[in-house]
């Protein structure tokens, strides 16, 4: 049975960000790997981890998605602490990386390749204040042309040095003001039937 691996970054804060609506995306992830008759392993982070169970979920599932809010452009701090813990563990047991590729005996191998997790894949999920227009185009003044993926290069990198393939992820953009989170929801399954 294959398994896929579902993370929670949100961090609560009370009476401003209480995290219903990154659950609510998880549910939805649950729901429809569930009907693909996949086990879900699941980890909330603002609940707590053991770091050596987490390199287990990693090694185990075939599919590892993060479900974050966009906090001051990143997920939020405790998603940090999760990675430094999980893939430091990751690399002293050997079961994430076993060094970062490069050799003295062969200068062609280079720097990122010495994962030992091919064949898994990787996707975020996010949930920004920012509007979709903020994206992706150089008119805009914030960020001039990069695209979400540019700005999540230090959560995907993690993965990608560890030999994890990485998918094109899922946003639900404007949550304050002027999104359609309903709609962002029910089209997060045509998503990841796209993708896997």
């Amino acid at each position: 049975m294959k398994k896929v691996l579902l993370i929670n970054t949100h961090l609560t804060y009370p009476n401003w960000s209480e995290g219903s609506l990154n659950n609510a995306f998880i549910q939805v992830a649950k729901d429809y790997f569930k009907s693909k008759n996949y086990e879900i392993l699941e980890t909330k982070v603002e609940d707590g981890y053991d770091a050596a169970e987490e390199v287990e979920k990693h090694v185990q599932a075939d599919i590892i998605i993060l479900q974050t809010p966009v906090n001051w452009f990143g997920a939020p701090w405790i998603y940090k602490k999760y990675v430094d813990e999980v893939f430091n563990c990751g690399l002293q047991t050997q079961k994430f990386l076993t060094g970062d590729g490069r050799t003295r005996e062969d200068a062609t191998k280079q720097y990122g390749t010495g994962g030992q997790l091919y064949g898994k894949k990787f996707m975020v999920c996010a949930t920004w204040n920012a509007p979709a227009e903020s994206f992706g185009n150089p008119s805009q003044k914030l960020m001039q042309g990069k695209d979400t993926a540019d700005l999540l290069l230090n959560i995907t990198s993690n993965y990608r040095f560890c030999g994890v393939q990485i998918l094109p992820g899922y946003n639900c953009f404007d949550i304050f003001k002027d999104g359609d989170v309903t709609s962002d929801l029910k089209n997060y399954p045509m998503h990841l039937e796209s993708i896997y």
